[in-house]
């Protein structure tokens, strides 16, 4: 659980990341930061679904 609360902090900088590089039109930086964002983000949220709940795409 520790991972996914991580994971989700992660996630978050990079969106915060992805709309700063917005700002200045970095286009690698915000490729990049979409990318992170969108990765650990998924993976964050399933892991948090999967430890609440027993869904059946978790086993």
């Amino acid at each position: 659980m520790v991972l996914a609360i991580i994971f989700l902090i992660v996630a978050l900088l990079s969106v915060v990341s992805f709309l700063r590089q917005l700002k200045f039109k970095n286009i690698l930086a915000i490729i990049f930061s979409a990318i992170t964002a969108l990765s650990f983000g998924f993976f964050s949220i399933m892991t948090i679904i999967c430890e609440l709940t027993s869904a059946p795409f978790c086993s």
